[in-house]
């Protein structure tokens, strides 16, 4: 079966078209573009206009691509940003027009699950529990499970969410750093009273500000997703990077080889975040995971 699935967070909208029989997977077409749909949500609640316009352009272009493709299936998820937003229907009745489908605004519960879903399907119970954090651009999810979810929970700590609330110069202040980790500190504590870390024997991590802290960590000059994907990654190198990102100027990491144009101005607040949950979760590695929700979503249409 041919599917198409599409994620939309807070920072960017994503489109896989696979071919999914059984637990065959065959990657057709795999594509995002940084829209930034929920900047200014986590202070207004509500959408800006032209963050709806950019990502509802970004949505015409994924139509094209799913009617060249013979898609028999579609699912468009929203995420953080559209939950909170009070003007969500403005968005929400673009969507419907352009792909003729209800679009779903997903609780965090199922973003959880679905990140889960996608993270560990290839990895079966090797080294199990799993704990998936999936960080996001508003939220960040924990998810605990061994072939299934067991414990989940989604905080507001996602990378736009805190760079918007504490980090707003580049390189940050002292004052800023402190605001923000505590910030993030609190949230993590939050989860960690419904999800026992303590339990995980792998820490799997997601999305681009995961996979960015790879690229930096294994020195690549390019973003390679094949280098990237399960590859391991050591607490001190985490911490490493996001003191780098940290110390730089915007216009130092804007040059850096592997880094998307749209992650430049989140990303110090990103790996940060990634860096307290590596000391929060004591957890001495990450693997490093390509799969993520949009996987996770992709797999659930072929059901």
């Amino acid at each position: 079966m041919r599917v198409a699935a599409i994620d939309c967070g807070t920072n960017s909208i994503r489109l896989l078209v696979a071919d999914i029989e059984g637990n065959a997977f065959r990657e057709v077409h795999r594509d995002m573009q940084i829209v930034r749909l929920g900047a200014g949500v986590d202070k207004n609640k509500a959408f800006d206009p032209d963050a709806i316009t950019r990502t509802l352009s970004a949505t015409e272009d994924f139509a094209r691509i799913i009617a060249s493709n013979g898609v028999e299936k579609i699912r468009f998820c929203a995420t953080s940003a559209t939950r909170d937003a009070s003007n969500r229907a403005l968005f929400i009745d673009g969507v419907r027009e352009i792909l003729g489908i209800e679009p779903e605004v997903i609780p965090g519960s199922e973003e959880a699950s679905l990140s889960f879903l996608g993270a560990t399907k290839e990895l079966g119970s090797n080294l199990t529990p799993h704990l998936v954090v999936d960080i996001g651009g508003g939220s960040t999810e924990f998810v605990l499970g061994a072939g299934k979810v067991e414990f989940a929970r989604s905080v507001n700590i996602g990378c736009v969410r805190m760079s918007e609330r504490h980090l707003n110069t580049q390189p940050p202040s002292a004052t800023q750093l402190e605001a923000a980790t505590l910030d993030i500190d609190a949230a993590i504590a939050e989860a960690a009273q419904e999800v026992p870390f303590a339990q995980a024997k792998t820490l799997i991590a997601v999305a681009g500000t995961a996979t960015t802290v790879a690229a930096a960590a294994l020195g690549l000059s390019d973003y390679d997703r094949y280098s990237i994907h399960l590859s391991r990654i050591s607490a001190e190198k985490v911490h490493e990077v996001a003191q780098m990102f940290a110390s730089m100027t915007r216009d130092e990491i804007a040059s850096l080889g592997y880094m998307h144009p749209g992650r430049v101005d989140v990303i110090t607040s990103g790996s940060l975040v990634l860096s307290r949950v590596m000391k929060s979760t004591g957890a001495s590695e990450f693997v490093a995971s390509e799969s993520d929700i949009l996987d996770g979503i992709a797999w659930g249409l072929a059901k």
